[in-house]
């Protein structure tokens, strides 16, 4: 029997998903639960394992596409299955039940990710039905469409719209139980022919334009449309109900650059420039030798997920940021101290281990710092477990997973939390869950050789403190000039939440632990 996977929601309500590689190929065997594909999601890769055991037939994308939620991605043959069309279709046809009495229960809807996917006795939705016209078209008749505006899907209208645009008017074709919104007259039914209707010329699609007064396209794609120069008004789209897609509109965007290409004089020989998704650092090294005047490289995955969280948190909430320089002699010197001891074997000990102890500490004494800002309820929501955010500079971008209930951990406990966590989100691993819930930051910039900076606000958290490079400078110690380990502490807070009051407390007590660390321990 023929199976096809469908990209899952693998949580937390994503729509698309880049293809980052296939495990398989035609021809393979796989069996239940193996890994057949990677997926970048906005918030990680995530790695798909196979709903059914059988035969690889065919891959239905290519790695690197933008696929959708419920856009098949694999074709299978599974040995056992029974003979049946796997389609959602409505069993018309007499007899059928009792020929195949397996059929008469549906099939159970199976999870395709460990802690995702479906869960017991949840709604399953009606299939669409949809017209046996070609998909975003009218039926081919003699008469013109409809004059009026086509109604837009939604209830009551029994045609599947797609988001943002504006489904095709109805026709005599539709199925048996679909009725027309009062007032549209059915146009009469297409002339039967087994073959597909021929494009129409261009003045009848410029009729058709006209008639339709909105092209159908997610906002993503109208936005790469308007970043290529690409007029959605004047392509023909491949996507469900006739929507255009992301690939064609690059499609056209290509096709245009060749034309370009082609009446231009053909330029000196240019190195190529890597830039697919995710692989930016390839793309920026590859561009330091360039002649090219501009490359664009493909905001997907990780790094768009990250622009539109900056954006929103930098335009919502009010931030302030103050800045502290803090002798950490004596927190280096701890830190050398605690890897030889037997509860660190085997982990790395850092000065961010001690920074973030500082935190956690600090929160405790002023638990306000700990909290968000619900704008429709508006109340400002204190956490109780703190759930300690870590920045990591990741190959495909900015990931910030986070230790849960970090204040209930004793610092070999949250050196291992952090260094484990850090390793997963560079290795690409770290899952949808490491990356919610969190509830204060900690971002070491210091590690880039920055001394301070003013760093941006995690959507939902009220403060983010930033860890400068530790240097040698001179310090007055018992009145007396000394060299001395010195480090620059910055945080960034929601004003609306902590006042400067609150946000100087914080910072001069991490700043005071990390002075002297037996304060920790005085003050835990």
């Amino acid at each position: 029997m023929k199976k096809e996977f469908r990209l899952p929601d693998v949580g937390e309500g994503l729509t698309e998903a880049d293809i980052v590689s296939w495990h398989v190929k035609a021809g393979d065997t796989v069996t239940i639960n193996q890994v057949i594909v990677d997926i970048e999601t906005a918030k990680a890769v995530v790695e798909l394992p196979s709903p059914y055991a059988g035969t690889v037939t065919a891959l239905l994308v290519d790695e690197g596409q933008t696929i959708d939620v419920g856009v098949p991605i694999i074709a299978f043959d599974v040995p056992g299955a029974g003979d049946a069309d796997p389609a959602p279709t409505q069993d018309t046809v007499p007899g059928r039940a009792q020929e195949r009495p397996q059929k008469q229960a549906p099939e159970a809807r199976q999870p395709v990710l460990v802690g995702y996917g479906v869960k017991p006795g949840s709604t399953s939705r009606r299939p669409r039905k949809r017209p046996p016209t070609r998909p975003g078209s009218y039926p081919t008749t003699p008469s013109a469409p409809p004059t009026g505006s086509p109604p837009t899907g939604g209830p009551g209208n029994g045609v599947g719209g797609s988001a943002g645009g504006v489904a095709p008017a109805p026709s005599a074709g539709f199925p048996a139980g679909i009725k027309l919104p009062p007032g549209i007259p059915a146009p009469p039914a297409p002339p039967a022919s087994s073959a597909p209707p021929a494009s129409p010329p261009a003045t009848a699609q410029g009729q058709h334009t006209r008639n339709r007064p909105r092209v159908q396209a997610k906002p993503p794609v109208r936005r790469l449309a308007r970043d290529l120069g690409v007029e959605l008004g004047g392509l023909a789209g491949s996507g469900p109900e006739g929507s255009v897609t992301r690939e064609d509109v690059e499609r056209a965007a290509g096709e245009a650059r060749n034309r370009s290409e082609a009446k231009a004089p053909a330029p000196a020989a240019e190195p190529h420039v890597a830039a697919d998704l995710g692989h930016e650092r390839a793309a920026r090294s590859s561009l330091a030798g360039s002649s090219l005047a501009e490359e664009r490289i493909a905001v997907r995955g990780v790094r768009k997920h990250t622009a539109a969280a900056m954006v929103a948190s930098a335009f919502t909430a009010p931030h302030v940021t103050e800045f502290l320089q803090v002798d950490v002699t004596e927190t280096m010197a701890a830190a050398r101290r605690a890897r030889d001891l037997p509860e660190f074997a085997g982990v790395k000990v850092s000065p961010l281990v001690f920074v973030a102890k500082a935190l956690l500490v600090a929160v405790r004494r002023h638990p306000m710092i700990n909290s968000s800002w619900d704008e429709a309820a508006q109340e400002i929501v204190v956490k109780r477990p703190v759930n300690l955010g870590i920045a990591v500079a990741a190959e495909r971008g900015l990931l910030v997973p986070n230790v849960k209930a970090a204040d209930a951990l004793p610092l070999a406990g949250l050196a291992q939390a952090i260094d484990g966590l850090a390793a997963t989100a560079r290795a690409g691993k770290t899952t949808p869950a490491d990356l919610a819930g969190g509830t204060i930051t900690i971002t070491n910039v210091g590690v880039f050789g920055v001394d301070a900076g003013t760093p941006i606000l995690m959507p939902g958290e009220a403060a983010i403190l930033a860890f400068g490079q530790v240097r040698d400078l001179p310090w007055v110690v018992s009145g007396e000039l000394a060299v001395r380990k010195v480090t620059t502490l910055s945080l960034s807070f929601d004003h609306r939440i902590v006042d400067g009051e609150l946000g100087s407390a914080v910072l001069r007590d991490v700043g005071s632990m990390l002075e002297d660390p037996i304060r920790m321990l005085a003050w835990s």
